[in-house]
């Protein structure tokens, strides 16, 4: 297959082709974050962070106020423990700076699953759909790692001068599980964790209809040809998988071949995005260095991809798909890039993970006293990072500061770096 050749069923690939050239560059690394005076909410671990969004991608705005969603625990807890008890909390901003905790999303208990991962929030004239990860089963006695699509819907969001606030009653309804065909289920699995999750709302802008994105693996048979034969390179399977509604309901929705797959080259293609500018479709996912097939050389960063249609034909942008990363030194200090359109550029947010911490793998943090464990964890929103995007080359511009989320109409400083010569780490003097 040709680096440019496309699946049998028309699906993109990411080949190891294009993440052999794999590399940090002047381009790309993101600078030295430092812990912020405040955290937004000192009694909460905050990571995975998404926009509620109009249907047509942009942010919500009610009452003046900006909303965003986001996985939260307890700051008590170890971090290491943090999924295993994630549950949906919301934070509103009037300025897009400075953030207030709204409370939890879901306080009925009638979520699915035993706790709740990443997804996508909807505000469709009023009415509120949350897209979520329902990871386990809701009554487990053991923690278990199934994953399905699921979605709350009716409930209301109001906003007054004290504040934003969701309330219930929420229907919560699963939308999609994996088939065993397009979409590995978990029986299927012969490798690292199995993922079919982080669903996130889409409505293409080119034909008006309504998808759902989320991230999958795709199957690999036992004795497949797929990757030389080599059955340890075919655990590394993920993909991008995309649903369509029939009608435009947003909570109908049947599966369709993936976007976008990486058999051969990692196993963990996560939160996937669209951002469509000019008649061009970027394709944005996270993914972790130990998450790539042996003999690629991979970072935690945001990847991406280009496309003159929702189909495809996807290229890696940059020729190898990386448009943000970690520095050498600081290699876990961000996660769970979430790209939007700024005008001339794109922002990015993402979570502050761990700081002062430069071992070659997150598995070493265990290995750390647990006062370690918790100082090392940011635990709150990142700096923004702003993005040039020129067709298929991306450079990063600057960063804003911690949770600065600007919308559309709000400009941005002229200069490179936002603040003075000290937050460019690197030197470039821009």
């Amino acid at each position: 297959m040709s680096e440019h050749e496309r699946r049998d069923d028309d699906r993109s690939a990411w080949t190891r082709g294009h993440a052999a050239g794999l590399r940090r560059d002047d381009a790309n690394v993101a600078p030295i974050i430092y812990p912020p005076e405040a955290k937004v909410d000192d009694e909460l671990h905050i990571w995975d962070t998404w926009w509620l969004r109009n249907r047509d991608g942009t942010p919500a705005e009610v009452g003046g106020y900006r909303v965003v969603v986001a996985l939260t625990a307890s700051s008590e807890l170890l971090p290491g423990k943090r999924h295993d008890v994630a549950t949906l909390r919301y934070f509103y901003s009037e300025d897009g700076k400075h953030w207030e905790t709204g409370g939890r999303v879901f306080e009925d208990g009638g979520a699915l699953g035993s706790r709740q991962w990443a997804g996508s929030a909807l505000y469709d004239d009023g009415d509120l759909y949350f897209y979520y990860t329902a990871a386990g089963d809701r009554d487990e006695s053991e923690l278990s790692y199934t994953q399905h699509l699921a979605v709350a819907e009716g409930g209301s969001l109001t906003a007054d001068d004290d504040g934003v606030h969701v309330e219930g009653p929420w229907d919560h309804s699963s939308l999609l599980r994996p088939d065993g065909e397009w979409y590995e289920r978990e029986d299927q699995s012969r490798g690292m964790i199995y993922t079919f999750r982080d669903p996130w709302f889409f409505e293409d802008p080119e034909s008006g209809e309504t998808y759902l994105l989320f991230e999958a693996n795709s199957p690999v048979p036992e004795g497949s040809d797929a990757c030389g034969g080599d059955a340890h390179q075919q655990e590394f399977n993920g993909s991008v998988g995309i649903a369509r509604s029939p009608t435009g309901d947003p909570t109908d929705f049947e599966l369709r071949p993936p976007l976008l797959d990486a058999v051969c080259v990692n196993q963990e293609l996560e939160r996937p995005h669209l951002v469509v500018r000019d008649g061009t479709y970027y394709l944005f996912i996270s993914s972790h260095h130990h998450t790539f097939a042996p003999g690629i050389e991979g970072y935690d960063a945001l990847y991406g991809f280009a496309a003159d249609d929702l189909r495809g034909d996807y290229e890696p942008l940059n020729g190898h798909g990386m448009v943000l990363t970690n520095p050498q030194n600081a290699p876990f200090q961000a996660y769970s890039w979430l790209a939007y359109d700024h005008g001339d550029e794109l922002l990015v947010t993402s979570f502050f993970n761990y700081f002062d911490y430069d071992r070659p793998s997150m598995d070493d943090v265990a290995l750390l006293p647990e006062d370690e464990q918790m100082r090392r964890f940011g635990g709150t929103f990142a700096p923004t990072v702003r993005i040039l995007l020129d067709g298929t080359e991306t450079r990063i511009r600057g960063e804003l500061e911690h949770g600065h989320l600007p919308l559309a109409r709000e400009s941005l400083p002229a200069d490179w770096w936002e603040g003075d010569a000290e937050r460019d780490p690197r030197g470039y003097g821009y």
